[in-house]
């Protein structure tokens, strides 16, 4: 049974405006009250009523499932080749391929296939599809905006037993994946349990390591060859270095000795730019620098002492604590020292004395950063105290030639920008990473953002300048990604730069000239002390015995 409810109007009463009017109030009900109900109500004196004004919350807790992204591959292998025909062998194919194209039948497809491919490229060629035809309103709509940074993934030390991310290293092929080097390196660090392990990580599978690498010691630093993917080179804190093979697993392919090994942890580590891709140098703090070849690791190839005295003396060498090998500067190096002095070395150079070039002076504390600017090889930037410093090694002897203000948290680590010539980055030890653009900002960062409430050990940036990767002392990994103002490159920006290095290259000049000269006017004032206090000493006898012949002769003059 169905229950229907019907309204019919007239067809000419649809779509009639209301008419509203003023209309006096007018009393619909009037319910009189009953007497003889008055029996139940029960009065109550007081009558108190709470009221509550802020809506009642509750409180729900959700923990999503984390996604498990597992990898698969697939093997190419060339086919399509007949049974008797062995690919492998390159006179059978190359006899094949002649007998197929003696056939009509290529001749005929061949012709075929070209007439269209002509009237395509003449087509893609007749208009270009990816011409931009508002370059210039982009240029301004991205000068307007506000430089920022958002985190894209993070990176967690899968142990239990937290360690320090002490360096990183992104992948030469598109930066497809990150090696992070963990290592405890506080003194005596002797926890149960502490991995030795080091990671490589697939961005695409942020949550598991795409490689376990499982050395005999922590390693302290990890750097890719960029000629041969697959090789990827370690420091170790016992000294050693350690070579991988990724396509041979997480074992070690080779290892030097522990007698011709560093002594104290290897904090620099560097391909050399060769012509078989197998030399490396290492830099420790027991201060030495050794060369090696990964076709013999037996014992290094050479050996440099970081003595600055130029004695070649071990005992006076200066610690090795960070390292710099330009590919464009293949015969010149960079170490930073734990003295704060950072020393410019030749590898030509004829006796390992002279091998130490130059010394820069500048710094308190350890110098955990030394790298070249990419555009500029003569310019390069230090990090190390409470401050970063720009220097030109063409300026012997002198102090930096610019300088970022004095922070009160350590600065622990830096890098160029590889796509913007005057913006390079800061960790501090209070989680905070700071990105400057000296062309807009000299005194104050272009942006600092607060990454963690953990000190930032490591620092790298991808080779398009998009993603920075930063370390902590807990092992936590973070990619942000920044805005694309600080990683696109403006018109002028690379003279405006150039520009800017040589003026305070020339100002640093001057003043170092002016210092000079007046440090040879003190030599000569020095010099002319000795005159002078003789013909003071002369005045002064000369005086005394003026004085006394006047008082002799008032005497005389009174006695008379």
């Amino acid at each position: 049974m169905e229950i229907k409810l019907e309204y019919t109007r007239k067809r000419s009463e649809f779509g009639r405006p209301c008419s509203f009017t003023d209309w006096p109030a007018t009393v619909t009900v009037d319910i009189p009250p009953d007497p003889s109900l008055a029996g139940d109500f029960i009065p109550q004196d007081p009558v108190d009523f709470a009221v509550q004004q802020a809506p009642v919350m509750a409180l729900h807790e959700m923990n999503t499932e984390r996604a498990q992204v597992s990898i698969r591959g697939v093997n190419h292998v060339e086919g399509g080749w007949p049974q008797h025909i062995d690919h492998q062998n390159p006179e059978l194919t190359t006899r094949y391929r002649e007998e197929v194209e003696r056939e009509e039948v290529y001749t005929r497809s061949v012709q075929h296939l070209s007439s269209v491919m002509e009237h395509y490229i003449r087509q893609n060629n007749a208009i270009d599809i990816y011409e931009e035809y508002f370059e210039e309103e982009e240029e301004q709509e991205e000068e307007e905006e506000h430089p920022s940074a958002k985190t894209v993934a993070v990176l967690r030390d899968p142990n239990t037993t937290r360690r320090m991310a002490t360096h990183l290293c992104w992948h030469p092929d598109a930066n497809r994946a990150l090696a992070v080097a963990y290592c405890s390196l506080d003194f005596q660090d002797s926890r149960k349990d502490m991995s030795f392990d080091s990671y490589i990580w697939d961005l695409e599978s942020p949550y598991n390591p795409e490689l376990t690498l499982k050395p005999s010691s922590p390693v302290v630093t990890l750097e890719y060859n960029s000629k041969d993917w697959h090789h990827v080179l370690g420091g170790c804190y016992n000294g050693q270095i350690v070579l991988w093979d990724t396509r041979k697993g997480g074992l070690p392919k080779e290892m030097t000795p522990v007698e011709f090994s560093h002594r104290d942890p290897v904090y620099g580590a560097c391909w050399l730019p060769s012509r078989t891709g197998t030399e490396c140098l290492s830099g420790s703090t027991d201060g030495q620098v050794l060369w090696w070849d990964i076709r013999k690791m037996l014992e290094p190839s050479e050996r440099l002492i970081l003595d600055i005295t130029r004695q070649d003396q071990l005992k006076d060498a200066l610690g090795a604590i960070s390292l710099d090998f330009a590919a464009n500067m293949p015969t010149k190096f960079l170490v930073g020292t734990e003295q704060g002095i950072i020393i410019s070395c030749n590898r030509d150079a004829k006796s390992p004395p002279d091998k130490i070039a130059n010394i820069f002076r500048g710094h308190i504390g350890a110098v955990y950063t030394v790298t070249r600017n990419p555009f500029f090889p003569k310019i390069f930037m230090s990090v190390g105290d409470w401050s970063a410093r720009i220097w030109s090694e063409e300026l012997l002897d002198s102090s930096s030639i610019m300088e970022t203000k004095c922070h009160i948290p350590y600065m622990l680590d830096g890098c160029w920008s590889p796509v913007k010539p005057a913006v390079f980055f800061t960790a501090k030890s209070d989680g905070t990473l700071d990105i400057w653009d000296f062309l807009f900002h000299q005194k104050e960062p272009s942006l600092s953002l607060k990454v963690s409430n953990d000190p930032l050990l490591s620092l790298r940036s991808q080779d398009n300048g998009r993603i920075i990767g930063c370390g902590t002392r807990l092992g936590t990994v973070s990619l942000l990604e920044i805005s694309p103002g600080l990683y696109t490159m403006r018109k002028n920006e690379k003279t405006l730069t150039s520009t800017m290095f040589e003026r305070e290259a020339r100002r640093e000049k001057v003043l170092q000239d002016k210092h000079r000269e007046r440090l040879l006017r003190e030599e000569e004032q020095a010099r002319a002390k000795p005159e002078e206090q003789e013909d003071a000493q002369e005045v002064f006898r000369q005086a005394q015995a003026d004085y006394f012949s006047i008082i002799k002769a008032e005497q005389r003059r009174r006695g008379r």
